[in-house]
């Protein structure tokens, strides 16, 4: 095996834990929607993800951990994409809100001020910011 074949199988592992990530905030009510559904498969072609993963990561979303990116901007990256299923599934302060500030912790966001970031998460994805603008606005409320 090649050193290039193990970085490819690392930064595959990592955008499929990301990808089981946003399942289980897809899948804590019980139901994927059509609108859940459709944000899934644009996720997982964009995370390079094949069909025989997709299904599998659908049926096994639980065993995949949730791992924390090294760069800020790189969480940031995946907390919005984290806010823009939670924001598909048009249900805010339910269960995903919950669950997204647990998946935040778990991608490396400080406990103490989770909720505030979730928040600002939620309500920037909410207006239509893109990730460009989401990832400005979320580090100068840390400024």
């Amino acid at each position: 095996m090649s050193f290039s074949d193990l970085f490819d199988s690392g930064f595959k592992k990592r955008n499929e834990d990301h990808f089981a990530a946003i399942v289980r905030i897809a899948m804590d009510d019980g139901v994927i929607t059509v609108e859940e559904q459709a944000f899934l498969e644009r996720l997982a072609r964009n995370l390079d993800i094949g069909e025989g993963d997709f299904n599998l990561i659908l049926e096994d979303y639980k065993s995949h951990p949730i791992n924390p990116p090294t760069s800020y901007d790189r969480r940031l990256e995946r907390l919005y994409d984290l806010a823009r299923m939670v924001y598909v599934d048009h249900i805010k302060g339910d269960h995903e809100e919950i669950l997204l500030r647990k998946i935040a912790l778990g991608l490396g966001f400080h406990a103490d001020n989770v909720k505030y970031i979730v928040d600002k998460a939620l309500t920037l994805v909410n207006s239509g910011t893109d990730l460009d603008d989401f990832i400005d606005a979320m580090k100068k409320m840390n400024q």
